[in-house]
């Protein structure tokens, strides 16, 4: 069985269609909506739809996430972002992989919405650093194991980038398979902020990070709906 983990937060633009991907699936899975405070129509969007469980968690996706992974009943764990679609078939195909104990995690490789080229070179160049390191970023529908995602801790109680520092403790214990067809995400943030000004600014938080530099730039991280 799959749970489906979603952290949301004033998605309500978003949201319908990342359910209406999930649920019009065949498969054994629940869907957990987790919710840290939207104050617009996500929880009733949620609400609406009997075969969701809607969950409330202080704001932040490492303790939204772990708050539906700890209600988790699903032998493994899809952390879903609100603005990101599945293939069709994604969940069949997981469902397959259950009895697959050499599979412990895994995720998707991804595309952004739209036809900008940029968006496609960036999706590009980001499926080949993830094919070469295993380092999953949290819109790529990241899935693990419930009892390796317990040994090692679940997510890191960070303000962000809890995907990348989790799926570095993971890199180390296993190797992450990659799913095709591709996840697709919502463009809008780095659409608003601009293309290049957005990647400039992810590749200094990851590089600050890295580095365990004081400064990072927290804007590239303000809300965007």
């Amino acid at each position: 069985m799959i749970s489906v983990i979603i952290p949301t937060l004033n998605e309500e633009k978003a949201l319908p269609l990342t359910l209406g991907h999930v649920l019009v699936q065949p498969g054994d899975y629940d869907v957990i909506v987790v919710d840290g405070g939207s104050t617009d129509r996500t929880c009733h969007i949620a609400e609406n739809e009997g075969r969701i469980r809607l969950l409330h968690a202080p704001k932040g996706r490492a303790s939204q996430m772990n708050v539906g992974a700890n209600h988790a009943s699903g032998e493994w764990l899809l952390f879903l972002h609100a603005d990101t679609q599945l293939p069709s078939g994604a969940l069949t195909r997981l469902n397959a992989l259950e009895s697959d104990l050499s599979i412990q995690a895994g995720g998707f490789f991804h595309r952004f919405s739209g036809h900008d080229w940029r968006l496609r070179l960036l999706s590009s160049l980001n499926n080949l650093r993830c094919r070469w390191s295993k380092v999953l970023y949290g819109d790529q529908a990241m899935f693990v194991r419930r009892a390796l995602f317990e040994r090692l801790g679940g997510f890191p109680d960070q303000p962000f980038l809890e995907d990348v520092l989790f799926s570095r403790k993971l890199v180390k214990v296993v190797t992450p398979v990659l799913l095709t067809p591709p996840v697709v995400t919502d463009s809008r943030k780095f659409v608003q902020m601009g293309i290049w000004r957005s990647v400039v600014r992810a590749s200094l938080i990851l590089l600050a990070v890295e580095l365990r530099l004081p400064i990072v730039p927290r804007t590239f991280f303000r809300d965007i709906r």
